[in-house]
């Protein structure tokens, strides 16, 4: 198996609601250890695009291709639900704008941990928590708090510890929407370069959407902007926004240099 062969493909993916659309024609290759941010404002399409790659829509036409652990690539809409649930429990990682759709406020936080070790099959209970416990500390929670319910975790804490859960399995992809949006700018900044260290040492795949070009240029190293649901401009993030070729991505550009 070739070893710069694509992790995903998105060929010519497209959803529609009716007359609207959610994306159209989007195509491109996601390899390991490469991060790609989808930018663009709200309706763009970005957020549909990301739940389309991740099969929690079903795409209208194109298709999702992901290389497995064996080598093999899949059409994602060959798989079946439990193929597919399997995937998102050891392969895939989905981080939400909203922290509590990524994790049950009421259990601890080593169980919110735990439950995704368990789900691939862990059951020694000490080995459980101490792996918890270990992720906690790689993403800056103090494992005194292995206890605690998130619902009593600040914003920050709460997407820091989605992101120990996602990884506890040692995913390959992740898929993260709007990750820093809602957070206060310190805490967004700590939370961004935790998961450039995370992301990058860990040397996984990652989609971040993301409306904020700050965080797609300190995040990727390659840009994809979305306008009404189609793909505009792409390439290297900072080729994309020193030099915009589209004067739609000049104006996103210029609103954010604009005091």
């Amino acid at each position: 198996m070739d070893a710069e062969a694509p992790l995903l493909i998105a060929d010519r993916l497209t959803k529609t609601y009716g007359q609207r659309r959610g994306c159209h024609d989007v195509s491109f290759s996601l390899y390991e250890g490469e991060l790609l941010a989808v930018v663009g404002e709200s309706g763009s399409g970005k957020t549909t695009l990301l739940q389309c790659l991740s099969t929690q829509l079903v795409p209208t036409s194109g298709r999702v291709l992901y290389r497995m652990r064996d080598g093999r690539t899949c059409d994602l809409a060959a798989l079946s639900e439990a193929e597919r649930r399997f995937l998102f429990r050891t392969d895939w990682g989905y981080v939400h704008q909203d922290p509590a759709l990524g994790l049950r406020l009421s259990v601890s936080a080593g169980a919110n941990v735990g439950e995704r070790l368990m789900a691939i099959g862990a059951r020694h209970y000490g080995h459980i928590r101490r792996t918890a416990a270990h992720w906690l500390e790689r993403v800056e929670i103090d494992k005194q708090r292995i206890d605690d319910r998130p619902e009593f975790y600040s914003g920050g804490m709460r997407q820091r510890l989605q992101i120990a859960r996602n990884l506890v399995t040692g995913p390959r992809l992740i898929f993260m929407d709007e990750p820093t949006s809602g957070l206060d700018a310190s805490v967004q900044a700590r939370l961004l370069d935790l998961i450039r260290r995370l992301v990058y040492g860990l040397r996984l795949a990652a989609i971040v959407v993301t409306h904020d070009l700050a965080v797609a240029r300190l995040l990727s190293q390659r840009m994809m902007v979305m306008k009404d649901g189609e793909v505009i401009e792409c390439g290297l993030s900072d080729q994309v926004l020193d030099d915009p070729q589209r004067p739609y991505t000049q104006l996103l550009v210029s609103s954010i240099l604009t005091p």
